[in-house]
């Protein structure tokens, strides 16, 4: 035991020459992972300290050892929920671009593959067009597992180089090949049909998986692998909880037909609705975004805005309100802070809630009060994504959720909502209690 405080102590010393205070924190947890690991092991709690996830993540998320403290910011980045989140944002999209570049580059090998053979012509066929479904935050972690004990090399432009140094890696593809009977559309035949063979190749791409990425261009062992996996769920649910709204797409929303005016009249509130998937709305910009990918958050303000205040908001006008003060976070939605940003803008009472706390949520309720809540991956979302609590009826919760009418006409059990709610209480969250 002596020897492992020893350790940990130098480790400490190690990492204030670095960094200072922040650094020294970091230093003494990485030199002493391993005996802190299995001290938090025997306690059954490894998965549930923070400290786990900020010793291998130091650069990338908290600014680095040297850095961990924002130009002019009156606090470090680790405390700094808004600058963690653009972190956390500019690391995932840069992940997805490199993803996107490998379906370049497989492209083009399909091509090249295609080129060689005696076929006529080729077809290929894309499960991940539009919508690239990957870990970031395993990517991240294997990347920092990779370095090992050299966790001052870490960096957002180092881990950039790395993925895309191994994108050929990302995905292969299979095919299979048939004779097709075509039209021969020779003018010389005239009226006469005729049909000709033609051999066809059709390529299926194929996503390889963040764990054979671990193999081939990180070269884990099994205990970095398993040190990944760690970290990843410690990421998950420490920073990645909720915090990306939406359908990482770029791509132009398929709305629905447009809803026209609809108020819920069946709580002590009467609630204006919108949805942002609403052909009306869905479109619309959300800075660089679109409503209907990005504006959970937007089309929630509004529903409240419009319900409890007599000035009528409508997602796509929320959207550019938001934009215009700070509270889109690229790629990723609203940073949560424009839910009491855009509450009080609007003279509006509001109240950060906790999950500990649903007895508020219901007095709040019976009161004609609204609650935004923020949710994690469960019944209403695969990501993140805002709703609206609107009411309480035969004992359960009515909600406006500003993706699915269905949803907002369904009844839901209080202590599903809470599980499933956000477990980052960044801005006073994951609930916030809003009234007139």
């Amino acid at each position: 035991m002596a020897a492992d405080a020893a350790r940990i102590a130098k480790g400490a010393s190690k990492g204030a020459t670095a960094g200072g205070p922040w650094g020294a924190v970091l230093g003494a947890a990485i030199e002493g992972r391993e005996y802190i690991g299995k001290a938090l092991a025997a306690a059954g709690a490894l998965l549930l300290i923070p400290v786990l996830f900020i010793v291998m993540l130091p650069s990338l998320i908290f600014g680095g050892l040297t850095a961990s403290r924002a130009e002019g910011a009156a606090q470090p980045i680790l405390n700094d929920d808004t600058a963690v989140t653009q972190n956390m944002t500019d690391l995932a999209y840069a992940v997805n671009q490199v993803l996107g570049e490998g379906i370049d580059d497989v492209t083009e090998r399909i091509a090249a593959h295609f080129a060689e053979t005696d076929g006529d012509h080729y077809e290929i066929v894309n499960p991940y067009e539009g919508n690239i479904v990957s870990n970031a935050n395993l990517f991240l972690a294997e990347y920092c597992a990779a370095k090992d004990m050299d966790w001052d090399s870490i960096s957002a432009s180092d881990m950039e180089a790395v993925l895309r140094a191994g994108k050929d890696q990302l995905y292969t593809f299979t095919f299979t090949s048939e004779v097709k009977q075509v039209e021969d559309d020779d003018p010389e035949t005239e009226d006469v049909v005729e049909t000709k063979p033609e051999l066809w190749y059709t390529y299926t791409i194929v996503y390889n998986g963040e764990a054979y990425f671990a193999d081939t261009v990180f070269h884990l062992t099994d205990e970095q692998k398993t040190l990944a996996d760690d970290y990843a769920q410690n990421l998950s649910l420490f920073l990645g909880d909720g915090v990306f709204q939406g359908l990482f797409s770029d791509e132009a929303v398929t709305g629905i037909p447009s809803l026209g005016n609809v108020t819920f009249t069946d709580g002590a509130t009467p609630v204006v609705y919108y949805n942002q998937l609403d052909e009306r709305y869905a479109n619309k910009p959300y800075g660089t975004d679109n409503v209907g990918h990005y504006g959970c958050g937007p089309a929630s303000m509004a529903i409240v805005i419009s319900s409890l205040t007599s000035d009528t908001k409508d997602p796509a006008q929320m959207a550019e309100w938001a934009y215009q003060n700070g509270y889109w976070c690229n790629k990723s939605g609203s940073y949560r802070t424009l839910i009491p940003g855009a509450a009080e803008a609007w003279g509006l009472s509001v109240e950060g809630c906790g999950k500990n706390e649903p007895q508020r949520i219901v007095d709040a309720l019976g009161e004609g009060k609204l609650v935004v809540a923020i949710m994690s991956k469960g019944h209403f979302t695969n990501n993140g994504h805002f709703i609206v609590l609107r009411g309480v009826k035969d004992g359960k919760i009515m909600v406006a959720d500003p993706a699915s009418r269905s949803r907002s006409e369904a009844l839901w059990d209080l202590a599903l909502i809470i599980k499933e709610a956000s477990r980052n209480t960044a801005a006073g969250g994951p609930f916030w209690i809003i009234g007139a």
